[in-house]
Parts: C-alpha cells; sequence; structure tokens
C-alpha cells in the first residue's frame, strides 16, 4: 500500500525543486534512530529566546479502546522534508520572532512510550512559541506524507488512512 502511494507522490510532484528556503536556525529529520529530546531543545535554543516550547508525540497503548502494542510508521522522505521546511517557512511569516523550528519525525516499528515526532519552537515570547509549535504539529499530521500502521495485540494491523487527521472528530 505504502509503495503505491509514494509511487503515485513521486509521479505528481512537479520536476522543479521546492523554492521554500531554509532558515539558518531550523533543522528537520526523518530517522530510523530513536529521536532525542535533548537534542531537539538544544538546536531550538538561543540567547534570543524567552521560550522553548517542545511538542513530543509518544505511542500510546490503545486507539478508542482497542489495544495497540505497537505503531510502524513510513515516510517519503524527500517530500516530507519540504512539507517541514514549508511548515517553518509558515510559522516565520505568522510569528515575528521566531529563532529556531526543529522537527524530527521517527520511521519503522516504534513501541508503547517511544517518541514518534519531536517538535520545537523558539521564539523570544512564549505565547507565539506555543501557537507556531501547535500550527506546526497540526499542520504536519494533515500535509507531511508519513504513513502510520497500528498493531493491534490481537496480532491484527491496520493502516491509518491518509487524511484522517481532516476528518471531523478526530483526535490525530
Amino acid at each position: 500500500m505504502i509503495e503505491i502511494a509514494n509511487a503515485l507522490i513521486t509521479q505528481s510532484l512537479p520536476q522543479a525543486t521546492s523554492t521554500v528556503s531554509i532558515h539558518p536556525g531550523d533543522h528537520f529529520a526523518i530517522r530510523f534512530a530513536p529521536l532525542s529530546l535533548d537534542e531537539v531543545y538544544r538546536l531550538a535554543d538561543d540567547a534570543a529566546n524567552g521560550a522553548i516550547v517542545v511538542m513530543s508525540g509518544m505511542v500510546r497503548n490503545n486507539t478508542d479502546g482497542k489495544s495497540v502494542v505497537a505503531l510502524e510508521y513510513q515516510a517519503y522522505e524527500p517530500m516530507a522534508l519540504r512539507v517541514f521546511q514549508k511548515i517553518a517557512a509558515e510559522i516565520r511569516a505568522t510569528w515575528a520572532g521566531v529563532t529556531h523550528v526543529v522537527i524530527h519525525h521517527r520511521v519503522g516499528r516504534l513501541g508503547i512510550g517511544e517518541i514518534s515526532v519531536l517538535v520545537a519552537v523558539g521564539c523570544p515570547h512564549r505565547s507565539e512559541a506555543f501557537a507556531a509549535c501547535k500550527y506546526a504539529i497540526d499542520t504536519l499530521k494533515h500535509n507531511a506524507p508519513i504513513w502510520k500502521k497500528e498493531h493491534w495485540a490481537d496480532g491484527s494491523t491496520s493502516w491509518v488512512s491518509i487524511g484522517a487527521c481532516e476528518q471531523p472528530g478526530q483526535d490525530c
């Protein structure tokens, strides 16, 4: 399923590369290795900051009351990184003074309690940092080509629908 989706995305991509520039204070990554809160915080740290807001998404043990034992993430990395860059550019256009935007996402099989995504935003003021961080994770969940497969306690699996976060009543 994911291979087909990746092929369709690849075919639909324009031939030109993204025109979104990377700000020197930003950092984006898709990784198989565990994500580090310390690293993300350090990357967002700056003497100009009055606040660094970090959002950590973790694998929980249930979805809608059904027992989950693991999640598996796959991503179309080149496009996902461009989406992360675009999110950072939109943040900078909306909230003045943002010093750093850091977005790291994990791929592969993750167990309960493991960190799947980290977003950090550094700003002079906390209200902007909170708003920008919320915008980043919400937009990432809707726009980045990252797919999640839930592994259930009964041995079955199911892919979370692409665009599921756009459906009313979904808590993604």
